[in-house]
């Protein structure tokens, strides 16, 4: 670290005859200890690659950009563990959605995905920025960590589920706060129906018309209705998928009634690429609106696809529509069990694990058992080209692991002449279980800093 501290001290008492040899001996030396530094960087990733089962066999490429610290995280399935929050609130999930239909349980397939399941199957088009390196953790130039577990929707319906329940870990570079990490758990749900369900269902609710003999029949695409269904097998479809997840909205936030479930209880209309008519449902709860999840009729595009490839033996399918909805599991946990940092999930404390019991008859809320102080560290640098926060804060996870708590940008400034654009982040370090040292954040800054440099291309000021 001798260039590093020759460059923050200065060259000022260097005699000035021998500046111009100084400042070539800190350059080059600075650019091997960068170069030095990234190649620590590969060795780790590689070796932590080597020891990881899941990733066995994986071919790496230009395009690869999992870091050590990310694939630590594959294979501890915190949503498989006995007695763990986010277990939990799995299992409650399942246990309700079964009172209202068989839903098969699928939380153990593995996380690397082609990006064909993790985009194309569900209508990504090919500019979305959810494809960008940036966001997404990509094993190859064709493999990817998933980002939400939507990516086995095709493959489970072709294996004939009509009913079922995908839960998992999902990766994706965020930014750091108490509420974000770059690995959490999803849980995405399913139900298809066939076109004499839909026609049943619509007469028993006394609404079957002539015009829904064929629930397919092409139609204009409108706000509240795809063009490959009649608008009522729509919104009878709509109705399903939220007396369903009301019910659940109900059991998990305890709400008492139907008039309490009308209070408590809001559609918002979204877009998202797999389903139209879409929706995120809020909850009102503590007196704050909360968003418990996103839902939809699933694209028909997409159904039509997965059906095809289903059952084999050259027969042709059945068609049928449907519904799908994703939660985040973290997102409920936090809520419901009073947990404050979404760190905490990961940590082996008996002190944090042993408050939760999947088989108490109430839902135990969170007691801290420890408040360490936090440390914060200032880093100021010129803005380069295609700069992306999230590409910091992985530079930060990569440093700091779980003892960066908060990235924020608290200043930023445009040079008047140059145009040239500054900013300024402070980064909080805090440890979930112990006091940290100033002497121990300094030396993880100071490679945040050098990080900086090398990994983004930044000109620190």
């Amino acid at each position: 670290m001798l260039s590093v501290r020759i460059a923050r001290c200065g060259l000022i008492a260097i005699d000035p005859r021998l500046r111009p040899k100084a400042c070539t001996f800190v350059g080059s030396t600075h650019r091997r200890l960068l170069v030095s530094m990234a190649e620590q960087h590969v060795r780790e990733r590689n070796a932590a690659w080597d020891a990881c089962d899941t990733l066995q066999g994986e071919v790496r490429d230009a395009k690869t950009n999992v870091t050590s610290s990310i694939i630590s995280k594959v294979g501890r399935s915190l949503h498989r563990l006995p007695n763990h929050p986010l277990s939990i609130i799995k299992e409650d999930v399942h246990r309700h959605l079964c009172t209202m239909g068989d839903f098969q349980l699928i939380d153990a397939l593995s996380p690397v995905v082609s990006t064909h399941q993790n985009f194309d199957s569900l209508l990504i088009p090919p500019d979305h920025s959810s494809r960008s390196p940036i966001d997404t953790y990509y094993i190859n130039s064709e493999r990817v960590l998933r980002t939400h577990t939507s990516a086995h929707q095709l493959d489970t319906i072709r294996a004939g589920g009509s009913s079922f329940l995908v839960a998992g870990d999902v990766y994706r570079r965020d930014e750091i706060d108490g509420t974000h990490y770059p690995v959490f758990h999803q849980m995405e749900g399913v139900r298809l129906f066939t076109a004499d369900q839909v026609r049943a269902g619509l007469a028993a609710d006394g609404v079957l018309s002539a015009q829904d003999a064929d629930v397919f029949a092409a139609a204009a695409q409108t706000a509240t209705s795809q063009a490959a269904h009649t608008d009522a097998a729509t919104a009878w479809v709509e109705r399903q998928l939220k007396r369903t997840l009301e019910s659940l909205a109900a059991e998990l936030f305890g709400l008492e009634d139907d008039a309490d479930r009308q209070a408590r209880i809001r559609w918002v209309d979204t877009y998202f690429p797999f389903t139209h008519p879409s929706w995120e449902m809020e909850v009102l709860f503590r007196g704050e609106w909360l968003e418990v999840l996103g839902c939809g009729v699933m694209r028909q595009e997409i159904v039509d696809a997965a059906t095809a490839g289903a059952g084999g033996g050259g027969e042709v399918p059945e068609r049928r529509l449907g519904w799908a909805f994703g939660l985040g599991l973290e997102r409920l946990a936090m809520v419901l069990f009073g947990v404050p940092d979404i760190r905490l999930f990961w940590s082996e404390d008996e002190r944090f694990l042993s408050q939760f019991d999947g088989n108490a008859a109430r839902r135990p809320v969170f007691r801290p058992f420890s408040t360490y102080p936090p440390c914060h560290k200032d880093v100021t640098f010129w803005v380069p080209p295609g700069f992306a926060e999230n590409s910091l804060c992985e530079v930060v996870r990569s440093a700091a692991g779980d003892l960066a708590e908060r990235v924020e940008c608290i200043d930023s400034f445009k040079h008047p002449a140059t145009g040239r654009e500054s900013q300024c982040y402070r980064i909080t370090y805090r440890s979930m279980d112990r006091s940290v040292s100033n002497d121990e954040i300094n030396e993880v800054q100071a490679v945040v800093r050098d990080a900086i440099q090398h990994e983004l291309g930044a000109e620190l000021r």
